[in-house]
């Protein structure tokens, strides 16, 4: 059986102000076309398919002309769970309807963890592969919250729960397999895993409040012959697992990911039966298939001197490429913008952001009123005002612990949900 695995599409995701519905839509037409080429049987997606949980009309005409064109290809099903960025009940809206397409959408977890796992079958109804297709699990979903608990008591309910959840999940996939012949046990799931690598400027959240709710690897039953992870956009395995795996994001989010190689995971099981891996798992083949660069990003740092030769070099090739540009060069530069502006005329690049590192550091010491606010995220601001209202050094830690939780809360409102 052939598995394909992707996720974080955020699909509407904005670009300094800059929509990339044409770098979505080519993606979605490559994967489109890969899946036909491989002959892939089922393409699992864990999670953030759209980057805010009310998308856009283009956004949503993306995401369904997609579904419809792989569910008439040769791959016989789809599954896809939500992630932090989506919203459950926005996604499980048509999943009734999409099930006739032999997509499976899986948005939040229910009282029956049952609803969680799926059988695909293939040719003449014979079963291939048990999913357990396991969501983001909020907050609310896996922890009681008791008033006076510290952080860290926080934090090991969170694990614990999360454990807990895929344990109630994965025993019941394994009471199906006992049915069909061992058939492979695939796990998917939307989370932090501890020591996962991320990249400056990708847009990752802290999913819960407190850096110690990153799971490790040994949370998952080891009888799980892949599990297909979503969240982090750096393509990783977990450990040194080849069958723990982040597929990471398609498309660079920011110009932190510009240079990274975007990748799809291919996951073929030769044989059924027993083996000698832990968990007496099947054996199985990885492939990373090279996802194209659909849109260029070029992030260019000097003096003025540096960034015209620069721009002139990619002219010379006639780049089409998005800039980024930062100016570090000693001397102050007032028509910066003018003279970067005039470089880039006539030709396919566009300027998506110049940032001038003389004034922004001359505005920070000064806590002028010229700071630009999208170089700060919404905890630099925090702590800002608590500067400015002269806050006791004391009352921070709980002022700043509760800004936390309520800004997770938000994060995981579902605005769609009656």
């Amino acid at each position: 059986m052939k598995i394909l695995h992707t996720s974080d599409w955020h699909i509407g995701r904005l670009l300094y102000g800059r929509n990339r519905y044409d770098e979505f839509s080519a993606f979605l037409d490559w994967l489109a076309g890969l899946i036909n080429k491989e002959g892939i049987h089922a393409l699992l997606v864990s999670g953030d398919i759209f980057d805010t949980n009310t998308p856009s009309n283009r956004s949503q005409e993306l995401y369904y002309r997609f579904l419809c064109k792989v569910s008439v290809s040769g791959c016989r099903h789809i599954v896809i769970i939500a992630g932090n960025h989506d919203s459950p009940s926005f996604l499980n809206a048509p999943k009734e309807l999409l099930r006739a397409l032999n997509v499976h959408i899986v948005g939040s977890i229910t009282e029956n963890p049952e609803d969680e796992v799926i059988l695909l079958k293939g040719i003449s109804d014979v079963p291939e592969a048990i999913i357990c297709a396991v969501p983001y699990l909020r907050d609310r979903d896996i922890r009681i919250s008791k008033a006076g608990e510290s952080i860290e008591d926080k934090n090991t309910k969170l694990i614990k729960g999360v454990q807990r959840h895929y344990a109630d999940v994965c025993r019941i996939a394994q009471k199906k397999q006992e049915k069909y012949n061992s058939i492979p046990i695939i796990g998917m799931g939307h989370l932090f895993t501890a020591g996962g690598k991320t990249i400056e400027g990708d847009g990752v959240r802290e999913l819960y409040v407190g850096s110690l709710a990153h799971v490790g690897k040994d949370i998952f039953p080891d009888f799980l012959d892949y599990l297909a992870l979503g969240h982090l956009h750096v393509p990783q395995k977990v450990g040194k697992s080849e069958h723990i795996r982040y597929s990471g994001s398609p498309i660079p989010m920011g110009y932190g990911e510009a240079k990274q190689e975007k990748s799809v995971v291919r996951v073929d099981f030769k044989t059924f039966g027993n083996s000698n891996l832990p968990g007496n798992r099947h054996p199985l083949k990885i492939t990373l298939h090279t996802v194209p660069c659909f849109q260029a990003l070029e992030r260019i740092s000097g003096g003025m001197d540096e960034i015209i030769q620069r721009i002139d070099e990619m002219k010379s090739k006639d780049s089409s490429a998005w800039l980024e540009i930062e100016y570090t060069g000693s001397r102050v530069a007032g028509n910066l913008r003018e003279l970067i502006q005039e470089a880039v005329e006539v030709t396919g690049m566009e300027i998506r952001r110049i940032k001038n590192k003389r004034v922004i550091e001359r505005v920070i010491s000064r806590t002028c009123e010229e700071e630009m606010l999208d170089d700060l995220d919404v905890t630099d601001v925090f702590n800002r005002l608590l500067d400015t209202y002269e806050v006791a050094q004391d009352e921070r830690p709980a002022l700043i612990q509760a800004h936390k939780e309520i800004m997770t809360l938000l994060h995981e409102e579902d605005t769609n949900e009656e």
